[in-house]
């Protein structure tokens, strides 16, 4: 599914328009980006997981080309888990 088709599903079962579908999930995204920037960042939303923000540390990889090692940064990463309603759910 698409952004554009997830616009579509919302303004159709909530009975809005596009516009005001689109505003509502581009304040939700933003939401969770803003709260994910934070030091320690998380959002819970019960019953459909959390979303929160990892540290990876440096490490060594294998380029899978060439075979050389090589190193790779340390970065930020998004790590989501799934809640209980919707793992039930998707079964």
């Amino acid at each position: 599914m698409t952004k554009v088709e997830l616009v579509d599903k919302m303004a159709k079962d909530v009975g809005i328009s596009k516009m005001p579908a689109g505003k509502a999930l581009a304040s939700l995204t933003g939401s969770i980006t803003s709260a994910l920037k934070k030091k320690n960042g998380k959002i819970t939303l019960i019953g459909f997981g959390t979303f929160s923000k990892i540290r990876r540390k440096a490490r060594k990889g294998r380029n899978p080309r060439t075979g050389d090692t090589i190193k790779i940064k340390a970065s930020n990463a998004v790590r989501f888990k799934v809640g209980k309603t919707l793992r039930q759910a998707i079964k």
